[in-house]
């Protein structure tokens, strides 16, 4: 991507979109930021964003529209209407679509993008806060392969790893089959420290038991370590959790997988979400913490 392109953040108020906006601007690309409560994404502006009311205003001119938001309702919200982004969108700009919306939520924007012409890549991404600040995410890149040259500068400022996986869907396949891997970890440790606990071990010992060895995983240590502390400061929030592994069983089920695993953990996530929705992951914990 030339130096003077720019892409439109529409998200950037979020964990995310906060992050990957100031990264992309960095590395010394115009960035225009929409975000739906705009003193989110104000700080930006130290890093020479352009902060606008409206998603439209914030697309108008841009080469890449990106979406980091929550939901494919609210990535929709975003781009269509009088508002939205697509009604200013320029002849041959590309929809650089990065949420996380599962299966159904990538084929109703992938519709819309054909529907209005413009070029559609879906590019989740693996990481949460910390990655995201330090641009040390992965990106899960499906779309055209002409859009590659245009996008491989911001994947490279937000990430440190990108793979092209063929036509626009496949980047959120595999994000649910990752995701999927992820819950089902959190509920494993969620679980195994609670046993500990209600067993009278110290879980700590857990921990440092299968340290280093084949039973091992980082996010194991670091969303246990979390639970034990019972230190649920966001870094990937609850909600958002529950709402992949939904995604994730809701693609199961589409496919007639019979998948108990990720059913459990779905419906696990949902209910600690009610409580906890906007605490970290770890706090999914707390549905199987012995009562005190």
């Amino acid at each position: 991507m030339a130096a003077n392109e720019t892409v439109a953040v529409l998200g950037a108020g979020g964990t995310m979109g906060f992050a990957m906006s100031r990264n992309i601007a960095r590395a010394g690309v115009t960035v225009h930021a929409w975000n739906r409560t705009r003193a989110r994404a104000e700080p930006l502006a130290e890093d020479g964003v352009q902060i606008f009311d409206t998603a439209a205003e914030a697309a108008a001119g841009a080469d890449v529209i990106l979406t980091m938001l929550t939901d494919a309702d609210a990535v929709l919200a975003a781009v269509e209407g009088e508002h939205g982004a697509l009604a200013a969108a320029r002849d041959g700009a590309i929809w650089l679509q990065m949420s996380t919306i599962g299966i159904e939520g990538t084929e109703r924007c992938a519709a819309l993008a054909r529907e209005r012409g413009i070029r559609f890549v879906d590019a989740p991404v693996l990481g949460t806060k910390q990655p995201a600040e330090q641009g040390r995410l992965v990106v899960l890149a499906s779309g055209p392969e002409d859009t590659r040259a245009a996008l491989t500068p911001i994947f490279d400022a937000i990430g440190d790893r990108t793979l092209w996986l063929g036509e626009a869907g496949a980047g959120s396949r595999l994000k649910l089959v990752t995701n999927a891997w992820l819950v089902a970890i959190v509920e494993g440790a969620a679980e195994a420290i609670a046993l500990s606990e209600g067993l009278g071990v110290d879980p700590r010992n857990f921990l440092e038991a299968v340290r280093g060895g084949g039973l091992d995983a980082p996010y194991l240590q670091l969303r246990g370590k979390a639970m034990i502390e019972r230190d649920f400061t966001p870094s990937f929030r609850l909600s958002l959790a529950a709402k992949d592994a939904r995604l994730a069983a809701e693609a199961a089920a589409r496919h007639h997988l019979e998948l108990p695993l990720v059913a459990l953990v779905r419906d696990r996530l949902a209910a600690a979400a009610e409580q906890h929705g906007d605490e970290d992951v770890a706090a999914a914990f707390l549905v199987s913490a012995p009562s005190s």
